[in-house]
C-alpha cells in the first residue's frame, strides 16, 4: 500500500499520506495547509521469504487472487498481511487494514483518516 510519511515544520507533526502514484510535488499538510512538506525515510525490514515467494503463494491462492482482481478491499488486505510477513508496523496502517478487511476502499480511508488520530502522527 502506497503511503508515504511526511514533516510538516508549521504544526511539528509527522502526516502518513496515501497516494497510488509517487508525485515529485509535495501535498499540503491536511491540518494546518502548509504546502512545504518535508518527506520522511519510511523503515523497512530483511524478510524472511523472498518477495517470489511471497508473490507465488499469493498467486496460487485462487480466491485471492480473483479478489484482488476485483478490487475486493477484503482481499487487498489479506495480500498487504501476506506481503508485511508479520513484520511490526505503524498503527495507522493496522487501522487501514482492519478498516480494508470490513469493506473499505484504500480512497475512501485515505478521505476520512482514522477514527484516533495520534499528537503526532495522522493517517489522511
Amino acid at each position: 500500500m502506497p503511503l508515504y510519511e511526511y514533516w510538516c515544520s508549521q504544526c511539528k507533526r509527522k502526516v502518513m499520506l496515501y497516494s497510488p502514484t509517487f508525485s515529485q510535488t509535495s501535498p499540503s499538510c491536511p491540518k494546518c495547509g502548509n504546502e512545504t512538506l518535508r518527506r520522511l525515510f519510511s523503515t523497512f525490514s530483511v524478510r524472511s521469504k523472498t518477495y517470489k515467494d511471497v508473490y507465488e503463494d499469493i498467486l496460487s491462492d485462487a480466491q485471492l487472487t480473483r479478489g484482488m482482481l476485483a478490487d475486493d478491499p477484503k482481499a487487498l488486505a489479506e495480500w498487504n498481511k501476506r506481503m508485511s510477513q508479520g513484520e511490526e508496523v505503524a498503527p495507522e496502517y493496522e487501522e487501514t487494514i482492519e478498516r480494508m478487511e470490513k469493506g473499505e476502499m484504500p480512497a475512501e480511508i485515505a478521505g476520512t483518516g482514522t477514527s484516533g488520530p495520534s499528537e503526532e502522527t495522522d493517517l489522511v
